[in-house]
């Protein structure tokens, strides 16, 4: 998919890839080294997650425009980006045909989202009607929703201290968050949630 995308915007007389990572900590590199105008990012990256490197991007350089590339069609997830400091969100599906769209749209100062998903969020935030349920994506931050969807692919604890980089205590101290934010009770309960959110994304 990377060399697909790449291949399309050097085609444009106007545009260039100036580099591409697979990680986190290449990227931050990268960034640094070439100073590009927009970055493209993978919510899945190896070893890392594609929010927490759009946090760091933003923190280093606020004004740096980023799109986020992405295999969920789900606006909660493009909330998540947006919130982080990300300008746009596009499906893998649709890159290809509309990755041009996208940046274009978002080297000129504005938001890029599809059709379906803007108008999800908007209905949303527009809601009049009463109480709405909020979701997990919704109502954890960023680092509990990590531990949530690790816990739900069945990562055990010293898996998700190690990926994240924190101590044992640390997850637990999330899953403890996660649990009250949740409303639930018991550990079992937690894991049950867990596994039947990330089975539905």
């Amino acid at each position: 998919m990377r060399e697909r995308l790449a291949e399309i915007i050097n085609r444009e007389a106007d545009l260039n890839v100036c580099g591409e990572a697979e990680d986190r900590h290449a990227a931050l590199e990268l960034v640094k080294a070439r100073r590009p105008d927009l970055v493209i990012v993978d919510l899945t990256l190896k070893n890392s997650d594609g929010v927490e490197l759009i946090k760091d991007i933003h923190s280093e350089r606020p004004s740096l425009r980023m799109l986020v590339v992405s295999m969920h069609d789900e606006s909660l997830h493009a909330e998540r980006v947006i919130r982080a400091g990300a300008m746009g969100y596009i499906t893998k599906q649709e890159a290809t045909r509309n990755i041009l769209l996208a940046i274009r749209r978002i080297l000129a100062g504005n938001i890029y989202l599809n059709e379906k998903i803007a108008t999800h969020i908007i209905g949303r935030l527009t809601a009049r009607a009463g109480p709405v349920a909020l979701t997990p994506a919704e109502v954890l931050t960023d680092r509990e929703y990590q531990v949530f969807e690790f816990t739900g692919r069945g990562r055990n604890t010293r898996d998700i201290a190690d990926e994240l980089r924190v101590s044992l205590k640390t997850v637990e101290t999330y899953r403890t968050r996660i649990r009250r934010k949740l409303n639930l009770h018991e550990g079992s309960s937690l894991l049950r949630c867990a596994i039947a959110w990330t089975h539905e994304q």
